[in-house]
């Protein structure tokens, strides 16, 4: 076989377009989670703080004091925004929960599946035969 064919072989195999279906499917679900966190749950955690933003969250290295964030880049100054680190752990953590309980709801509609997918036995092939049997005597 040649390097394409080869190629072609490798790209075909069940594991490779089973993986290259659940990153786009990921992507797509990585941007309806991120909407959910910055435009529904992030205004109430905001709501909750008293309407603080974390990302304005800083500590100029060089000992001064600045209005805001924006002043102290302007002014040049070494900045430690660890308001970004806390933002980061707060989205981290939200959106760790909304995965949990999307997926802990996903295992619980397949556990209900297979219980109903369980359906009760009907008679054996034995029991069958044998009830024939019965009826052909009478």
């Amino acid at each position: 076989m040649g390097f394409f064919a080869d190629f072609k072989a490798s790209l075909m195999k069940g594991d490779v377009v089973s993986l290259a279906t659940a990153v786009v499917i990921g992507g797509a679900f990585g941007k309806i989670v991120g909407s959910a966190v910055d435009d529904v749950i992030m205004p109430v955690v905001g709501l909750i703080t008293g309407g603080i933003d974390f990302t304005q969250k800083f500590i100029a290295l060089d000992g001064n004091s600045y209005a805001d964030l924006a002043a102290a880049k302007t002014a040049g100054a070494a900045v430690m925004t660890y308001g970004n680190l806390v933002q980061a752990i707060i989205n981290f953590v939200i959106i760790a929960f909304f995965i949990f309980v999307i997926l802990r709801a996903a295992e619980k509609a397949k556990k209900k599946e297979e219980v109903a997918a369980a359906a009760p036995a009907g008679p054996t092939q034995e029991e069958l035969l044998t009830q024939i049997r019965d009826l052909l005597k009478k």
